[in-house]
């Protein structure tokens, strides 16, 4: 039998059809009325989407890169070679901007947990106090490798009150459009994420938020080493819907019909969906006897551990043999949990099939359950008081 492929991984994501249309359109060219209109349009939907005011002294950047791309800008921008960070891991994302700043000559002071585990404010705030001199404090808001959600604005709340003059630099490359997410009223001040996540665009851009006092760094800052990645030049360019190089423009020009989307759904109803499809989907998975990996679930993805005789590995197999493609864990955890994501084009009736799915995965494995039971678990969610957005947005 053949069946719909359906992408259910924490990127790339399902893309709407006026979003695939777009993508067919013919090429324009960057530096055009049409282009420079296209790229300003993008620009505000995207600094609405992040919660900030361009007229308060904030920026967006749009960069033709990943969202590891515009987590090394923004570390760049920034600070220096030599400049002390306290960075924080619990997954295999943190860890890379432990590598990262490494990599471009940071002095790294790490503060790790165990996967599964949220960030702790607490040993966040002993860390600092123990440290002094550093400059900025780097997170993962939502950390995919886990499945996890930690609490950024406890945690930069937390860095402010230590120091008031560190940096707050934070990975929302799953949590944009997917998490509540509060730049300006959370204390951030580099927000980094990307095209192919909750915004449900495709690959091949990244996105950073800038506020003011991040703004006020790069300035005093010596021009980096980098060349590409020196976003001065960006931030001079951007505002007139110029970029310094070649942008990846008809990719730009493919966000518009999902950033007008997302902006008449209204923010508040998009982070209670997406809560609502994860937790839905978690407790089915619970209720046909797997269990959620994460103390603290990201609406981004729900990471499961099977039942046994089922291994994480076992089950993305066997629901891609279905037509889902989800992913296994990675590192230690490969063989342990399956992650699936809801960020694309999907709805709430979506997960519905999607546990269907999963519950003849795991039938196929020989678990032994209950059936149905994962679809009265998902439905009761969803129905859950609170869980239905507002239709008026």
């Amino acid at each position: 039998m053949t069946f719909r492929p359906r992408l259910l991984t924490p990127g790339p994501v399902e893309l709407a059809p006026d979003v695939l249309l777009a993508l067919a359109a013919r090429q324009l060219h960057h530096r055009s009325p049409e282009g420079r209109a296209a790229f300003k349009r993008a620009r505000l939907l995207l600094a609405n989407l992040f919660g900030v005011d361009l007229n308060a002294g904030w920026e967006t950047l749009i960069l033709t890169m990943s969202g590891t791309g515009a987590m090394e800008a923004g570390l760049t921008a920034v600070l220096r070679p030599g400049d002390q960070v306290l960075a924080l891991a619990n997954g295999k994302f943190g860890q890379r901007w432990q590598s990262m700043a490494r990599r471009i000559g940071l002095e790294v002071r790490e503060l790790n947990a165990p996967w599964g585990e949220a960030l702790d404010p607490r040993a966040l705030e002993e860390a600092l106090r123990a440290v002094p001199g550093v400059k900025a404090v780097v997170f993962t808001h939502s950390e995919t490798s886990t499945g996890t959600l930690n609490d950024a604005q406890v945690l930069a709340e937390t860095a402010r009150r230590v120091d008031p003059g560190v940096l707050v630099v934070t990975d929302a490359v799953t949590s944009l459009a997917v998490a509540e997410l509060r730049p300006v009223e959370w204390g951030l001040d580099v927000i980094a994420s990307g095209s192919q996540k909750g915004v449900g665009g495709p690959p091949g851009l990244g996105f950073l938020a800038l506020s003011p006092r991040a703004l006020n760094a790069a300035r005093l800052l010596p021009a980096p080493q980098a060349f590409t990645l020196d976003i001065r030049r960006e931030l001079s360019a951007q505002p007139r819907g110029e970029t310094a190089f070649t942008p990846a423009i008809n990719l730009v020009a493919a966000l518009i019909p999902s950033l007008e989307r997302l902006a008449e759904t209204g923010l508040e109803n998009v982070w209670r969906e997406r809560s609502a499809m994860t937790t839905a989907f978690l407790a089915a998975a619970v209720a046909l006897g797997a269990a959620s990996f994460s103390m603290r679930p990201s609406p981004a993805c729900a990471a499961i551990e099977p039942p046994v005789p089922a291994t994480g590995a076992m089950l993305a197999k066997a629901m891609k043999a279905r037509g889902a493609h989800v992913q296994r864990g990675q590192d230690e955890i490969e063989d342990r949990i399956t992650r699936v994501s809801f960020m694309g084009y999907f709805d709430r009736y979506d997960v519905l099939a999607v546990v269907g799915i999963l519950e003849d995965a795991l039938t196929d494995l020989g678990v032994a359950l209950k059936p149905g039971a994962g679809l009265i678990a998902a439905w009761d969610k969803l129905r859950a008081p609170g869980s239905t957005p507002n239709p008026e947005g």
